[in-house]
């Protein structure tokens, strides 16, 4: 039975919930016609997908990354969220890698358009501080300019976020840097810091509130709120990257015919895996596909990537030739551009697209490297290791 705490209104705005009881969150999201998105294990790798009861999550395991490196190992504590990001997104349900832009068919001499289908109303569990930055990122570009990206406002709205409070930092990480994290500060409905045998959760919305009534939970102590506050210190502490972000778009200005951009594209493969993994780079591309009889045709948007030189076809021809060019486009739009663009830098310091590199381009260091050849160097304590 839930507690006494059950009116949402009434409830504490930190309460605690045995870890056990996770289950009965992700069941009550499912009544309310959620379909809940959380971190599992797949191919020696934590990513998102369906989830339907708590044995489903990628429970004891701990990733170890670095510059184009990534592996698990057991986590003896058998704790759920020790693990930090892997190779997906929540970008990947939020604005998906291929999506049917309109359809249409012949019938009886007429052109008759399908209506796109309703998205599904998702629940996202385990959403990271820095991950939830990212969302907002793309809620700028998507929702707030002059155009709205229609399929992702209904997406979004129909999104249920269950946060989650970083309590161990990897070895790419540099979420504190960028100001994101790893303290989760809103954005979410539900927000959950792991302890021993528990979750101190926090309530941040009314959706959130009306959810946990439904959950068996207590009202927590000032000693637990206090190690749960601890413990993601202790995280935003020990990152394993940093990066200095002072005036990061007057640096690319004046960085843009560095011959550093040289040196990183002799190294850098042109293989996009940055850009596909990053929870906030937005190129895409539209197909136009008919069927051998042609009676149907649809129109289709896929993820591209401004590494890929078809990408930079303008008026007959590329005009983004080499690697270095478009390496220089990606970190100096990313850093610089992207600033006058959303009024937010494009990077919210996961490490993804450190870890995910085949040759380990870290950005990082080519940041740092650029403001030690333009006399912008950071201070010791800032210096990415």
């Amino acid at each position: 039975m839930p507690s006494s705490t059950a009116n949402p209104k009434a409830s504490p705005p930190q309460i605690i919930i045995k870890k056990t009881t996770l289950d009965d969150l992700i069941q009550a999201l499912q009544r309310e016609g959620y379909q809940v998105i959380g971190p599992v294990l797949e191919q020696e790798a934590i990513v998102y997908r369906p989830v339907t009861q708590l044995k489903d999550l990628a429970l004891g395991w701990i990733d170890v990354q670095e510059a184009g490196s990534y592996r698990l190992e057991r986590d003896e504590a058998q704790r759920f969220f020790a693990f930090t990001v892997g190779p997906q997104s929540w970008k990947a349900y939020l604005f998906p890698p291929r999506e049917e832009i309109w359809k249409a068919r012949r019938e009886n001499g007429r052109i008759l358009m399908e209506e796109p289908e309703t998205p599904p109303r998702l629940a996202f569990l385990g959403v990271r501080a820095c991950e939830l930055a990212a969302i907002h990122v793309q809620d700028r570009i998507f929702l707030q300019g002059p155009y709205v990206q229609p399929r992702y406002a209904r997406r979004r709205e129909a999104v249920f976020i269950i946060a989650v409070q970083c309590t161990r930092a990897g070895n790419t990480c540099f979420c504190v840097s960028m100001g994101t994290g790893p303290h989760v500060r809103e954005g979410y409905d539900l927000a959950l810091t792991e302890l021993e045998d528990t979750f101190l959760v926090h309530i941040g919305s009314e959706k959130g509130a009306a959810l946990m009534a439904e959950i068996p939970h207590r009202e927590a102590t000032q000693e637990e709120v206090a190690e749960a506050t601890r413990r993601v210190d202790a995280a935003a502490a020990s990152m394993g990257r940093t990066m200095d972000t002072t005036e990061l778009p007057e640096l690319m200005r004046q960085s843009l015919e560095s011959p550093h951009w040289e040196e990183v594209g002799k190294r850098c493969l042109a293989c996009a895996n940055c850009t596909l993994v990053c929870p906030t780079c937005f190129c895409f591309t539209l197909e136009d596909v008919t069927d051998l009889t042609g009676q149907e045709a649809v129109r289709v948007r896929l993820w591209d990537s401004c590494f890929n030189q078809e990408f930079t076809y303008t008026a007959g021809r590329p005009i983004r030739v080499s690697i270095a060019s478009r390496y220089r486009q990606w970190l100096t739009h990313k850093l610089g551009w992207w600033v006058e663009q959303f009024g937010v830098l494009g990077c919210v310091g996961c490490g993804r697209c450190i870890t995910w590199c085949p040759v380990g381009i870290d950005l990082t260091a080519e940041v740092q490297t650029l403001r030690h050849m333009y006399g912008r160097a950071s201070s010791p304590a800032t210096v990415s290791r």
